[in-house]
């Protein structure tokens, strides 16, 4: 499998943190800690940990493609340094079903040996089911796990596992024994607060707290926002309030991955005696996997087909659908665009976004807010009123966790770096840390755990992208990327020259042909100018010499390649195509 670092999508960050010039102890256990991905992006986590003959690995995500990966479907963490230790590999643990936790699984568990994966029954669902979609992946061996169980991973690593609230049902930390001592990786997170306003199983973090744990790991993602997070009872409340307000059909569009909203929604529709259309296969997916479990229950009469919405009176009808990104394939965009096979925007819709906006997604969201409104819609989303709540604690609830489990040393995870950095700061304000007891890290550094300490290696692992591109993994590397970024921003010039194979004489004009670059018709000095350029560099080869057509093709490529940017300014890709006759 070809792989090839992305230069130039993937800014190396050099950590802070002083690397380990001192020798470790020559007696005690030294467990090693990495991650493949997480860091220096949204997406992609995937971490491990090995102590001698053990890996115990968390998570394994998938991160999606950004603007200089053009093409590109999924980008996957770089397993290589596993895949050669996969004998070592003894579990794989997942802290919730998010696919940036969970997305990689189907592309790299028959590389690693298929270990077996501890993860909560409505995960391991939801894992299952997306597996099903991969008819050559291997079966998985799972191990059902549950809040305040504590399961022995290996030999020598035991976690005891903890609920918290996320935005998907069975999100859970972990407390991780280890041969250094205990580590706690609490997973994503926010504070969820009853009807009184008050923070909900806060005793959880303090129990944790009496454990004396060695280090703490904690989610960045919500680093840089200030407060508390906005509880769900307030997001309900005020669809509830919208749904009241609506005349006709409301349509509502979220992450399919939010089910706790998404079994509200539901509640509040059966309340005010709504029917209900599902629109999206992971919508239809996930709730039907909550319901199987119980997470969800709903009336039999309350859910209709699509195909029948037009037997429902329009103020009777709610449509959960897929898209609130601006997804280009997702149900909300068809149905802005016109091409929903049963739904189309009518004046008076009522158009709920319950999401926020994925960093990079925020022209599609405008777009798609700007075609439903030309369109009648009624548009609401969540920077006018309180219908979204984020999975990520802000400020305010990490410190309170920081200053409930005071570890001996702390590591930011899930982020940009200056999320992390954000969080690290935090904890020295928490709880006093010194610097050299935050250990700000990029992707692919090992750190070292012993009792005592936790110092960042000089050794480095691959973590580079490994993308995802139909059926290919792996296969695209930069000099492709590199040509799809050159043809998107330059766009190319194909030249197609018929030779005489025995003169070398041109059999008739080269013919020109440009997509991206410039339009013909409307250049035509420029084009002829071009074509004389061409036959200039074809004149010039001896004609007693054999006409060697890669030479030839080299010798456009550069040469008329430097006569446009003279010309332009512009480098197009120069693609010559010699017919010897």
């Amino acid at each position: 499998m070809f792989r090839q670092k992305l230069t130039g999508t993937k800014r190396r960050i050099i950590s802070r943190v002083p690397r380990l010039k001192e020798e470790l102890p020559k007696s005690g256990p030294v467990v090693r800690f990495a991650t493949l991905g997480g860091l220096e992006e949204i997406g992609r986590n995937m971490m491990f940990f090995e102590y001698q003959d053990e890996i115990i690995i968390i998570d394994a995500g998938l991160q999606f493609p950004e603007e200089a990966t053009p093409g590109i479907d999924y980008i996957i963490p770089n397993t290589s340094y596993l895949e050669e230790r996969k004998g070592k590999i003894k579990a794989l643990v997942i802290t919730h079903g998010h696919y940036d936790h969970i997305g990689a699984i189907p592309y790299i568990m028959g590389k690693l040996g298929n270990p077996p994966i501890f993860a909560t029954p409505i995960t391991k669902e939801i894992i299952a089911r997306r597996q099903e979609e991969f008819t050559n992946a291997p079966k998985l061996n799972f191990q059902i796990i549950k809040s305040g169980e504590t399961h022995q991973l290996s030999k020598n690593f035991k976690a005891e596992f903890f609920g918290v609230a996320h935005n998907i049902p069975e999100g859970v930390g972990m407390i991780i024994d280890t041969p250094i001592g205990k580590i706690v990786h609490p997973g994503e997170f926010k504070f969820d607060y009853d009807v009184d306003g008050k923070p909900r199983d806060v005793e959880i973090w303090e129990k944790i707290g009496k454990q004396k744990i060695h280090t703490l790991f904690l989610d960045s993602t919500g680093a840089e926002e200030p407060g508390y997070s906005i509880s769900e009872r307030v997001v309900e409340a005020e669809l509830e309030k919208l749904f009241k307000k609506a005349n006709g059909r409301i349509i509502l569009a979220t992450f399919s991955s939010l089910l706790d909203r998404i079994a509200e929604i539901v509640k509040i529709a059966e309340k005010m005696n709504k029917k209900v259309a599902i629109s999206g296969s992971s919508m239809k997916s996930n709730i039907q996997i909550a319901r199987n479990l119980g997470f969800m229950k709903v009336k039999k009469e309350t859910l209709i087909p699509l195909e029948e919405i037009h037997k429902c009176h329009d103020d009777k009808l709610l449509i959960l659908c897929t898209g609130a990104q601006g997804e280009p394939n997702a149900s909300l965009m068809k149905i802005a665009n016109g091409e929903h096979r049963y739904i189309q925007v009518k004046k008076g819709d009522t158009l709920i976004l319950s999401s926020s906006i994925i960093p990079g997604n925020e022209r599609s969201v405008q777009v798609l807010k700007d075609d439903l409104s030309r369109q009648g819609a009624l548009v609401y989303h969540y920077k006018m009123i309180d219908i979204h709540s984020s999975g990520h604690a802000p400020q305010e609830e990490l410190k309170q966790v920081m200053k409930a489990i005071k570890p001996k040393f702390f590591i930011p995870i899930h982020g940009y770096y200056f999320m992390r950095w954000r969080n690290g700061q935090h904890a020295q304000e928490a709880l006093g840390l010194k610097p050299e007891e935050t250990l700000l890290i990029d992707n692919g550094q090992i750190v070292l755990f012993t009792k005592d300490s936790a110092k960042v290696s000089d050794e480095m692992i691959p973590a580079f992208y490994v993308m995802v591109d139909g059926l290919g993994v792996g296969d695209v590397g930069e000099v492709v990327l590199r040509d799809r970024r050159v043809l998107a921003q330059e766009g190319m010039v194909v030249i197609i020259a018929t030779l005489d194979r025995r003169s070398g004489q041109f059999l008739k004009n080269p013919d020109i042909i440009s997509r991206g670059f410039i339009y013909l018709r409307e250049n035509k000095d420029f084009v002829e100018e071009l074509r004389k350029r061409i036959r200039g560099l074809i004149n010039r080869i001896p004609r007693h010499q054999q006409v060697e057509t890669d030479y030839i093709k080299s010798l456009i490529r550069d040469q008329i390649g430097q006569f446009l940017y003279t010309k332009t300014k512009r480098r197009p890709m120069v693609l010559p195509v010699i017919i010897e006759v």
